[in-house]
């Protein structure tokens, strides 16, 4: 599976070999063992130990990654050192603010870096992160970024459109994917819903997740239905070239392009 097919990228603390084993048989398309906020400092280690292990065993066809500390903590390094070599195909880096910051991480672990923009420097520098070799996808912070913009938990996302619409743009300009931050309440479906859709409508390619309970939700939203699939079938086969009509429309390359697009990720999530 390619990173931009991802819908549903799951966060897990590395810290909980039940959770990990768990995962294993769960629908979503990426598993990212979190060494970071869901794990506390005196369980660092153990969970980086944890996390190596799990991915020697691996994930099945999920895509697997790992969120390694920010480059100001004691542990960095050596999670960068240990994941070198290892079997992770991605290194999730928080709080990145440079291009200078995925770098050094690429060039230590050698694995494509998921930069998470956090703050409002991120959001700033977000082109040129997006730009840097090793760079493969941004993920939304949403969090910190609201404590840092100064928006209160209670608000709606309506005062981060413009970061969010701006990390997108910066993504798409690089040619890597980029995916909606995470919804932390887990007992509100419909909340979730409204959220995903909405990630949807600004182009991101798929949402990170908090809970196994989400992942049907953003698999439903972020992938193609079965009457999208079978309509851009339909448009790749009639289509002969420059512009037409089809079925009441005009098309023309960049309709089919769309099509094979929607076509190709339902054929890697099937």
């Amino acid at each position: 599976m390619l990173l931009r097919h991802a819908r549903s990228l799951l966060f897990l603390p590395a810290s909980n070999p039940r959770a990990i084993a768990k995962a294993r048989d769960l629908p979503c398309d990426m598993v990212i063992l979190d060494l970071e906020d869901a794990v506390p400092a005196h369980a660092k280690q153990a969970a980086l130990d944890g996390a190596v292990e799990a991915l020697t065993q691996g994930f099945g066809r999920r895509l697997a990654a790992v969120r390694i500390n920010a480059e100001d903590t004691p542990s960095h390094g050596a999670e960068m050192v240990a994941i070198k070599g290892g079997a992770a195909h991605y290194v999730v880096l928080p709080k990145v603010e440079s291009a200078r910051q995925v770098k050094d991480v690429f060039g230590v672990t050698q694995k494509p870096v998921i930069a998470m923009i956090e703050s409002a420097r991120g959001v700033l520098a977000a082109p040129a992160i997006a730009a840097q070799e090793g760079c493969a996808g941004l993920f939304m912070g949403n969090n910190d970024l609201r404590r840092d913009l100064g928006i209160p938990p209670s608000a709606d996302r309506a005062g981060l459109s413009h970061a969010m619409q701006a990390v997108v743009l910066a993504a798409r300009a690089a040619g890597i994917a980029v995916f909606d931050g995470v919804f932390n309440r887990l007992d509100d479906e419909t909340g979730l819903e409204i959220e995903c859709a909405q990630g949807h409508a600004l182009g991101f390619d798929g949402k990170t997740l908090i809970h196994p309970g989400q992942i049907p939700v953003a698999n439903q939203i972020f992938g193609p239905d079965a009457q999208a699939v079978a309509d851009a079938r339909r448009l790749i086969e009639a289509a002969t070239d420059g512009a037409e009509r089809f079925e009441g429309r005009m098309i023309e390359t960049m309709h089919v392009e769309e099509a094979r697009a929607i076509v190709s990720r339902a054929e890697a999530v099937a």
